[in-house]
């Protein structure tokens, strides 16, 4: 598998939080942030370990050998120092199409995510 793209963020929320949310997104319907598009699809989780580690199914049909890897190391005090990777198998996509899988997932985990914990 091929890493097209990464990014590490920090979190408002403890690993624990974050690792809840990921894991189960519809857990608290009064802040809902995976809003996906009519070309996504909800993923699956494939792997995980409590409260530091998960592994998404691909959230793209077209795409459905990608994988989204979370890390989520505590930030040293109450939040999170989130890492989200992207990994691909061959063929590689275009830059176009990738651009648009990281520009998604950016939104979806350091935007809607983020702001669903108050910020």
């Amino acid at each position: 598998m091929h890493v097209i793209g990464s990014r590490k963020r920090n979190q408002p929320a403890p690993p624990h939080a974050i690792f809840e949310s990921l894991t189960n997104p519809d857990r608290d319907p009064t802040r809902p942030w995976l809003n996906l598009l009519r070309d996504e699809q909800r993923p699956t989780v494939l792997d995980s370990t409590y409260p530091h580690f998960v592994v998404w199914s691909s959230l793209w049909p077209r795409r459905p050998d990608a994988r989204l890897q979370f890390d989520l190391p505590s930030d040293g005090g109450s939040g999170t120092d989130l890492r989200w990777t992207l990994y691909v198998d061959d063929p590689l996509p275009d830059d176009s199409t990738t651009g648009h899988l990281r520009h998604r997932i950016d939104k979806l985990i350091n935007a809607n995510l983020r702001r669903s914990y108050g910020q």
